[in-house]
């Protein structure tokens, strides 16, 4: 719960790096809360408001920390625009989120690994 409160408390912080834990647990939890928010809704008949304005409101962190996850693995942000070609860019960034950190430093910073260690 820690990595994923910690996600939401750099709301939009585009720049450093993010461990493979940060990210992946950020939207495993991201997972669990829209199907709970989605079951919670279809069981009182709701238009799915509530699931709606919590996608709003964690799609600027969610994507902040893709961005320092490609940093973490020594990649630009921009990246993440490859994700729009239909199927092999959802492979391809998907790769790029499972890889290891690049060790030592990069041009985005030191290696988060370093810091928790």
């Amino acid at each position: 719960m820690n990595w994923y409160l910690e996600v939401l408390k750099k709301y939009a912080v585009f720049s450093g790096r993010a461990r493979r834990k940060e990210y992946w647990i950020f939207t495993l939890f991201n997972a669990i809360i829209a199907l709970v928010l989605s079951g919670v809704e279809s069981l009182f008949g709701s238009p799915g408001a509530i699931l709606g304005l919590y996608c709003l409101g964690v799609i600027i962190p969610g994507f902040a920390v893709l961005v320092r996850r490609l940093h973490d693995t020594n990649r630009s942000g921009w990246w993440f625009f490859i994700s729009f070609i239909p199927l092999i860019g959802i492979i391809i960034l998907f790769v790029f989120t499972v890889q290891d950190s690049q060790p030592n430093e990069n041009q985005y910073g030191p290696n988060p690994k370093d810091a928790a260690a």
